[in-house]
């Protein structure tokens, strides 16, 4: 299945036309594409996945030189500008989470529609834990903590006392059969018995959250004044994070509540351009379900 990039069109509109753009997430270059199709002069396009970076390059071909592309992740995005000579940009752009091609590739381990390796990597050539060495080894508590903390799953508990009596497991199937058999699937329910307890493994692997919560100020000290930063996020954790950061660097004072005076110099560095996040339209669900829980937050860089 092809990749479809969400939200271009809102996208485009606060980070299109531009000089220079920063795409963290390249994927398959869909952002990064419509971004030099809609007047970007140069984008430098960051992606940790080599797999994702190959078919960018095909891609993104016809642009030449107006493309730097990087095998990075994007909390080294300075490194990545700096090694360009880009001292600060017009516009940066991350699209959290997965890719179409990531889930529907089973050796990589992201899904369990297909049976794969218990991997769960976004860079497969890394030394990171995969997915099994977390199943396989961390303790029942250990395992039922991250399972609610990252997947907001109330049965983790009673899933990781069971996965930990079942172990090894080496292979997507085998740990979603144990969720399945444990968690019923009901007709009302919209998603899967073992999606966040997946989702829980994957932002463990990849240290997601860690990574979101250390990149957006790097970004917005990037930003030129009058640049954007514009971060599309597909779930509550993340948005979550995406909200908090954007409305603290968009205060003129943190001090608590009950202080009696303004003790803090800190100054707003952003000014909130969507006070409420970007959602997709019934069309763009209709041609990419994969869109419906997708927002869009965007701030623009203060003088």
């Amino acid at each position: 299945m092809q990749h479809i990039p969400v939200l271009v069109d809102p996208m485009l509109e606060y980070l299109a036309p531009a000089k220079r753009v920063i795409d963290g997430t390249l994927g398959a270059g869909g952002h990064t594409k419509a971004l030099l199709g809609a007047g970007v002069d140069e984008v430098l396009g960051i992606d940790c996945d080599p797999a994702a970076l190959e078919l960018a390059r095909t891609t993104l071909a016809p642009y030449g030189g107006r493309v730097h592309i990087a095998h990075n992740s994007y909390v080294n995005m300075r490194d990545e500008a700096a090694r360009l000579g880009w001292g600060s940009v017009d516009g940066i752009l991350l699209d959290l989470g997965m890719s179409s091609m990531q889930v529907n590739t089973p050796e990589r381990g992201f899904a369990f529609m297909h049976d794969g390796s218990l991997d769960m990597r976004f860079n497969p050539q890394s030394n990171q834990r995969t997915a099994a060495e977390i199943v396989n080894t961390y303790p029942a508590d250990e395992l039922a903590d991250l399972f609610y903390k990252y997947g907001e799953e109330r049965n983790s508990r009673r899933i990781a006392r069971h996965i930990v009596e079942g172990r090894p497991y080496t292979t997507t199937r085998q740990l979603a059969a144990v969720i399945e058999r444990l968690v019923p699937r009901h007709k009302r329910d919209k998603i899967h018995p073992a999606t966040r307890v997946f989702q829980a493994l994957r932002i463990a692997v990849n240290d997601e959250l860690d990574a979101v919560e250390s990149v957006l100020p790097t970004a917005i000290d990037l930003l030129r004044p009058g640049g954007k930063l514009a971060v599309v996020s597909f779930h509550s954790l993340e948005d979550r994070i995406v909200k908090q950061i954007f409305k603290h660097h968009a205060m003129d004072c943190v001090c608590p509540p009950e202080a009696p005076v303004c003790v803090c110099d800190h100054h707003a560095s952003v000014r909130l351009v969507t006070r409420k996040p970007i959602v997709a339209d019934a069309d763009e669900i209709d041609r990419n379900p994969r869109s419906r829980s997708a927002k869009l937050r965007i701030v623009e860089k203060l003088s």
